[in-house]
């Protein structure tokens, strides 16, 4: 017969959640994949653009990945252009949204720390062009009625009849541009150099012949998106670890 007397252990549900907040590991697993992607994605774009030239391709992976030099005035693919104060805006309550995550996660979170600590680095380093690097860009339209920018530095005079607009920074290949043809502002972008090449093959219909991933990013940008898809999948690896 079974022993009456006997306790069974209970796990007590009003006892507090040890979070990460002063768990050492923890914070090395954060810190150490933030600052580390951070430090890469700094060091990349200054790499780039020091040694390649506006124009040239470099091959990395033969037809799958090059290395050229792109600026991005906008966000995500290019979209919302010359809304810098408002990515600004948005990355700091992001950042903020990510260091409480960090704090209120459990300590043996160890998936989650990790991806909130790419998504971190992906956002500081977007965050850093957007604030220190500035370039001029000139918009105009072109005779199909669509507006077009041209980014890069303005050289000599920016308020004569005629201006020009060379590459960034060095100011080398300039166009112009009638100036009260156009449209100047002078704004953060983001530095952008990885491109894939594969594109659709042509029994696919609509694409064939297009690229699969039309747009140039950096490795901020693929430690964002891939520092939230670890989050969405984090539930599965971690709830082994929350139940223990």
């Amino acid at each position: 017969m079974p022993d009456r007397g006997a306790q069974t252990e209970t796990p007590d549900r009003d006892q507090p959640t040890l979070t990460a907040m002063g768990h050492l590991p923890a914070h090395l697993r954060f810190w150490i994949v933030s600052v580390s992607l951070l430090c890469l994605d700094l060091w990349s774009k200054a790499w780039i653009f020091a040694n390649l030239d506006t124009n040239e391709v470099r091959s990395i992976f033969g037809n799958f990945l090059d290395f050229r030099r792109s600026l991005n005035d906008g966000a995500v693919f290019g979209s919302f252009t010359g809304r810098t104060e408002l990515f600004i805006g948005a990355s700091v309550l992001a950042l903020g949204f990510v260091l409480y995550m960090f704090c209120a996660s459990a300590r043996k979170q160890r998936v989650l720390q990790i991806a909130l600590g790419m998504v971190l680095a992906g956002a500081l380093g977007n965050l850093y062009d957007r604030c220190v690097v500035k370039a001029d860009i000139v918009a105009f339209q072109q005779s199909n009625g669509q507006v077009r920018s041209v980014i890069g530095k303005l050289v000599g005079d920016p308020d004569g009849p005629i201006i020009s607009i060379g590459d960034w920074p060095e100011g080398k290949n300039p166009r112009t541009f009638q100036r009260d043809a156009v449209s100047i502002r002078h704004q953060g972008v983001v530095r952008d150099f990885i491109k894939f090449l594969p594109k659709f093959p042509a029994w696919v219909p609509k694409f064939a012949g297009a690229d699969i991933w039309p747009w140039v990013f950096n490795v901020a940008d693929a430690a964002l998106v891939c520092g939230v898809i670890l989050l969405l999948i984090s539930p599965w690896f971690d709830r082994p670890a929350e139940n223990e």
